[in-house]
């Protein structure tokens, strides 16, 4: 029974009890991103653009911290997500795209194109998971929701590398 007096059937998540649990849905779920009933990647994704339109003017170093940040403080969050849910890498857990497009982001030169490239070239690996992604998606807990993501988004910084170089970007 839940306390408010209803049925709890199997595989219901724990509620959320503490600012521990509060903390690391909310990060997990990129402030509300991962609540997105379509295409919860996608929106934690473009709900990364506000952060890096914030860091863009700081330069690529201050972008590669904070996506260093992110990652660490994702691994701990979607972890225990994942844990209270009782499922590997739940579909709501979006702070991985956030890590990982702001990985991209770090070869990005600070024009719009290159933002829009770095989505698309970020969300195509991430999907298709190409090596190192594949292999770091089978880690456990918050390391395996979080560094397939960042493997996806090195990708996406090569291809971001590459029009660079061609003078696309």
């Amino acid at each position: 029974m839940t306390p408010d007096g209803g049925a709890q059937v199997i595989g219901d998540p724990r509620p959320l009890a503490g600012w521990r649990d509060i903390s690391a849905h909310v990060i997990s779920v990129w402030f509300g991103c991962g609540h997105v009933p379509i295409a919860p990647g996608t929106a934690g994704t473009l709900g990364a653009i506000p952060l890096y339109l914030l860091l863009r003017p700081h330069g690529p170093w201050v972008v590669a911290a904070a996506a260093a940040i992110v990652t660490a403080i994702g691994i701990w969050s979607s972890g225990r997500v994942e844990r209270r849910l009782g499922g590997k890498d739940p579909q709501i857990v979006c702070v991985d795209e956030v890590a990982g497009v702001l990985v991209t982001w770090i070869a990005a030169p600070p024009t719009t194109r290159a933002l829009v490239a770095g989505v698309i070239a970020f969300r195509i690996f991430d999907q298709f998971k190409p090596w190192p992604a594949r292999a770091a998606e089978r880690l456990r807990g918050g390391a395996g929701v979080m560094l397939d993501d960042v493997a996806a988004g090195i990708w996406g910084a090569g291809v971001l590398l590459a029009g660079r170089a061609l003078q696309l970007l």
